[in-house]
C-alpha cells in the first residue's frame, strides 16, 4: 500500500522507513522556501530558516519534534558553519585584538547574569532558578553572528574580529559560569575542578589560535606529497575539524569552538577546492541547525499573562544586557563600532537553551521558566540579524578580487 506524504505521519509512525527522509525533506525544503521569501522581502533569510522551525514544530502544525536525528543534523550543521568562518578568519588578525575581545566578553558575562537573576529575585522566584536564568543569559552564540557577518561579507572588519573572539572567549567564560552555578545549587564548589577546566580551556583556544595556523601550513606540503585518496585536502581538514571539535569538548568548549579554530588554523594554507566542499556541506547542514533553535519553542509555555510579560521582560533584558554591556567593554574604539560590537553579542541560540536544560534536568527551573528561557534564546537569535543589518548600514563590503567576490556570495 503506498504511503501518502504527509509531515504528521513523523508524529505517528517515528519508527517507520520514512523517518530519516521524510524528517530531512520537511525541515531542509521549509528552511530554504522561508529563507528564500524573506530574501525577497528584503530581510536576512537566516531569520526565516529559525521560523521554518517554529511553524513545523510542535507549537504551530506539530509536524515534527526535536529528536536525536534532528539535534545530531543541528550539531553538524553548526560545527560546518563555523568552520566555513574560520576559513575566512586570518588567526593573526583575530590575535590582535584579543585583549579588546577580552574586555567585550567579560563585561558581557557580568552585566546580563546580574540582570537575569534580579529579575527572577524580584519576580518572586527561588535563589537557584534566578541563578540558573541569569546563567543562560551569559553566553552568546557565535554561529548566529558569524552566518549574518559572512553573508554580508564584513568579515575584515575589526569589529567584526572582536565579535568573533569575544564570542569564542564567552564560551569560555559561560562554561565557568555553569559549572559554578551548578556547584553551588548542589551544595558545593569544586574550586580545584573550575580553575584545572578555566586552565584548559584557555590554553587549548589560545594554543590553536596562536601556533595553529603555522603548525597546519608546515604540515599541508607532506599531505600533499604522501596521501593517495581521493580530495586528500578535504580528507585533511575534516580531520582536523573534528578533532579539535572533538578536543575542545575534552577541555570543556563547545565543539563549535573547535571547528571555528580548525577553520582559522586552515584558512591561509587550504586550496580552494576545501572552501568550495566545505561550502557544499554547509548549505545541506546548517538549515538543520537554524531550522532546530525554532523547533524547541513553546508557545503554551507563555499562555498565561504573568509569564508572558516575564518573558518579555526576560527578552528585553537579554537584549539590553548585552548590548551595553559588551558595547562598553569596546567604547575605547568609538560610538559606532561599540554600538556595532554591542548587537553582534545579543543572540544566545542554543546556548542558552543547553543551560536551561540543565537546569530543567537538575529539577532547578520549572516548566515555565524553562519555556521562558528558550523564548529569550530563540527570539534574541531572529531579532539579531535585524540589529546587525541596522548597525552596518551603509558599510562597504571590502571584496577586491573576483575570487573574493564569489565566495562571500557562497557564504550568503
Amino acid at each position: 500500500m503506498p504511503i501518502l506524504f504527509h509531515p504528521a505521519l513523523l508524529l505517528l509512525n517515528t519508527s517507520g522507513p520514512a523517518k530519516v527522509p521524510l524528517s530531512m525533506l520537511v525541515i531542509f525544503v521549509s528552511a530554504k522556501v522561508l529563507a528564500e521569501v524573506f530574501e525577497r522581502l528584503g530581510q536576512p533569510g537566516i531569520v526565516g530558516e529559525i521560523l521554518a522551525g517554529v511553524l513545523i514544530g510542535p507549537s504551530v502544525l506539530g509536524w515534527l519534534a526535536p529528536s536525536e536525528l534532528l539535534t545530531a543534523m543541528g550539531d553538524l550543521g553548526a560545527m560546518f558553519l563555523l568552520f566555513r568562518v574560520g576559513l575566512e578568519v586570518r588567526s593573526s588578525e583575530l590575535m590582535k585584538v584579543g585583549g579588546t575581545a577580552t574586555v567585550v566578553a567579560a563585561s558581557g558575562v557580568v552585566m546580563p547574569f546580574l540582570m537575569g537573576s534580579v529579575i527572577m529575585l524580584l519576580w518572586h522566584a527561588s535563589v537557584n532558578e534566578a541563578i540558573f536564568v541569569g546563567a543562560s543569559m551569559v553566553a552568546t552564540s557565535v554561529g548566529i553572528t558569524a552566518r549574518v557577518l559572512a553573508g554580508k561579507g564584513l568579515l575584515h572588519l575589526k569589529s567584526s574580529q572582536i565579535i568573533l573572539a569575544a564570542a569564542v572567549i564567552d564560551d569560555v567564560m559561560g562554561l565557568l559560569v555553569l559549572a559554578a552555578v551548578s556547584s553551588i545549587t548542589r551544595g558545593k564548589v569544586h574550586w580545584l575542578d573550575l580553575v584545572l577546566t578555566a586552565v584548559l580551556a584557555t590554553a587549548f583556544t589560545v594554543i590553536v589560535g596562536r601556533w595553529g595556523t603555522s603548525t597546519v601550513g608546515k604540515v599541508i606540503p607532506h599531505v600533499e606529497r604522501r596521501l593517495k585518496v581521493g580530495e586528500a585536502h578535504f580528507v585533511f581538514s575534516m580531520c582536523l575539524l573534528f578533532a579539535l571539535a572533538l578536543l575542545a569538548v575534552y577541555t570543556g568548549v563547545a565543539a563549535i569552538v573547535g571547528a571555528f579554530l580548525a577553520g582559522m588554523a586552515l584558512g591561509e594554507s587550504a586550496p580552494r577546492r576545501v572552501h568550495d566542499l566545505a561550502q557544499g556541506v554547509s548549505e545541506l547542514l546548517v538549515p538543520f541547525f537554524l531550522a532546530g533553535i525554532g523547533l524547541k519553542v513553546s508557545l503554551t509555555a507563555l499562555s498565561s499573562e504573568s509569564t508572558a510579560l516575564l518573558a518579555l521582560l526576560i527578552l528585553a533584558a537579554a537584549i539590553v544586557s548585552k548590548f551595553i554591556g559588551c558595547g562598553s567593554g569596546a567604547l575605547v574604539l568609538g560610538g559606532k563600532e561599540a554600538m556595532r560590537i554591542g548587537m553582534g553579542m545579543v543572540p544566545r541560540g542554543e546556548v542558552g537553551m543547553v543551560v536551561a536544560q540543565l537546569g530543567l534536568g537538575m529539577g532547578m527551573m520549572s516548566e515555565s521558566v524553562y519555556g521562558i528561557v528558550v523564548f529569550m534564546s530563540v527570539a534574541t537569535t531572529i531579532v539579531a540579524p535585524f540589529l546587525l543589518s541596522f548597525a552596518y548600514r551603509g558599510v562597504t563590503v571590502a571584496v577586491p578580487s573576483e575570487e573574493q567576490q564569489e565566495e562571500v556570495a557562497q557564504l550568503g
